[in-house]
């Protein structure tokens, strides 16, 4: 039989092929981003891998050169794939590829190896999660490529014909190259998202100086904060047992959606939409760029920082252990990579005024047996007095510490607007303490401006101080910090750590 032309296209199988498009999408999205941001890493991921299969995931992580590699194969595995799924090319070997690559992802993460949770996680449902999904998917692919949807029906067409040419026909034409809008409506997606100007030129623009720059569309007014080539330093760091931590901490309360904002009860929501998951590894690497080298926050963001970790970054997490059950919470921010744990100021209160040492110790117990520094914080003076009464000795202590001269400062309980009642008493009574001492609420929840209050809190004895900060305020904040620690100190507390 002489091949005239090509069987028609099936177009019953056109939700299969935009199954492996949307598929291809996600690889090519995912390797492009690892070049888009320069320092990307495989090493935080492989290091905390969980599972049976940790230990080989760990030894590859820790090796430089194996890293290295699997960063390559990773970031061009993942654009090859992309490419070949989402244009119809190489289909079924593309589809392996990426069925190999996921597979290896599900070993990594395993979902039942993950922490007790208090409900289901998103996408996490026991041996399920959607790396399995995807996989699965993909296998759809190899067993019914939809090869008529892609540019290698067009080189199949060819090589059939070369005896006796036969032009495709306009639908087929069309059908090979479906893909290529898709790539197109990537390819916009993306510029949109990472702005139009290259890489080369924001780091131009950065080395030369100029302010980090933003547009608020609502007011059409630019808005500039300092830029990191405007550092006048790096903070300086000590020690909390054998965990060395920048002098200055970032809080989580802003990230988290926490934001003590008293009486303005839209602002809790607005912290929220302002720190989706991009801004907050945005405000994570510039605390970095800047010395910051920990935050401190609750574990409802282990998620959050665990995916920080796998995209590359390094900040430290300390865990304040909040929630229903401190000692399921000490376990889950073990579990999830805590460099260090306390127990959160407000649940420490509480459990102080009903008597329950015996929970606190307990928890001081669970984090120093997994080799981690344990603390005790509290908003109220006579917590920490109590625990030491009762002979509690962490290896550091969270405790409040701000001026009472704001205009909403009021010593009324549970107002959302006070969490030091007697900074003097504060001072007196942690300048005999031992242990090291991370101030906290330093700012009194943005009510007062650290161009003082950094002095203040260094001056009264803090060893560390906690500050939630936004993104445009690091820079700002940091630069404050290296003042204040690079002059003249009158402190009557000796540093402790």
């Amino acid at each position: 039989m002489t091949p005239t032309s090509s069987p028609a296209v099936d177009y019953r199988q056109f939700p299969l092929a935009l199954l492996r498009m949307f598929i291809g999408w996600h690889f090519l999205y995912e390797g492009l981003v690892k070049i888009v941001y320069p320092g990307w890493s495989s090493a935080g991921y492989l290091k905390s891998s969980t599972g049976p299969f940790a230990g080989f995931f760990h030894f590859l992580g820790s090796s430089d050169g194996a890293v290295r590699l699997i960063d390559q194969l990773n970031i061009w595995g993942l654009l090859g794939i992309g490419l070949g799924l989402m244009l119809g090319v190489l289909v079924r070997p593309a589809a392996l590829g990426g069925i190999a690559l996921l597979a290896l992802y599900y070993f990594a993460y395993p979902p039942l190896f993950g922490p007790a949770m208090g409900g289901v996680m998103e996408g996490h449902y026991l041996l399920v999660n959607k790396t399995l999904v995807e996989l699965f998917a993909l296998s759809v692919a190899v067993a019914f490529p939809a090869a008529g949807f892609g540019l290698e029906s067009l080189l199949a067409r060819r090589r059939a014909s070369e005896s006796a040419p036969a032009p495709a026909g306009r639908r087929e034409m069309l059908a090979a190259m479906a893909g290529l809008p898709i790539l197109g409506v990537f390819v916009m997606s993306v510029l949109k998202k990472h702005g139009w100007k290259s890489f080369e030129e924001v780091q131009l623009l950065s080395a030369a100086g100029k302010k980090d720059q933003f547009v608020a569309s609502a007011t059409v007014k630019t808005f500039q904060f300092t830029s990191v080539s405007e550092l006048k330093g790096r903070l300086p760091r000590a020690g909390i047992g054998h965990l060395s931590l920048s002098r200055m901490i970032l809080g989580g309360n802003l990230i988290g959606g926490w934001a003590h904002a008293r009486d303005l009860i839209y602002a809790s929501k607005l912290v929220k939409a302002y720190h989706h998951q991009g801004k907050i590894f945005e405000t994570f690497a510039l605390a970095e760029a800047c010395g910051v080298n920990a935050v401190l926050t609750n574990p409802a963001l282990c998620e959050v920082i665990n995916d920080y970790w796998r995209a590359g970054g390094k900040i430290r997490f300390i865990s304040d252990c909040g929630g229903k059950d401190i000692i399921q919470m000490t376990q889950r921010s073990i579990d999830r990579g805590a460099a260090a744990c306390y127990i959160q100021g407000g649940v420490a209160d509480e459990l102080v005024e009903k008597g329950k040492f015996d929970l606190i110790a307990q928890a001081v117990d669970l984090t120093r047996k997994n080799g981690l520094p344990a603390g005790i914080g509290g908003h109220k003076l006579s917590t920490i007095q109590a625990c030491v009464e009762k002979g509690l000795r962490p290896d550091f202590w969270m405790k409040t510490l701000h001026r009472t001269n704001y205009w909403s400062a009021s010593p009324k309980p549970e107002c959302d607007n006070i969490w030091c009642d007697d900074p003097e008493a504060t001072m007196a009574y942690m300048r005999e303490r031992p242990e090291p001492w991370i101030a906290f609420k330093t700012l009194a929840a943005g009510a007062l401006h650290p161009k003082n209050e950094f002095k203040y809190a260094f001056e009264g004895g803090a060893d560390f101080i906690c500050v939630g900060m936004y993104d445009f305020q690091i820079v700002d904040d940091v630069n404050l910090a290296l003042a204040v620690l690079n002059g003249p100190l009158v402190r009557r507390r000796q540093w402790r750590a």
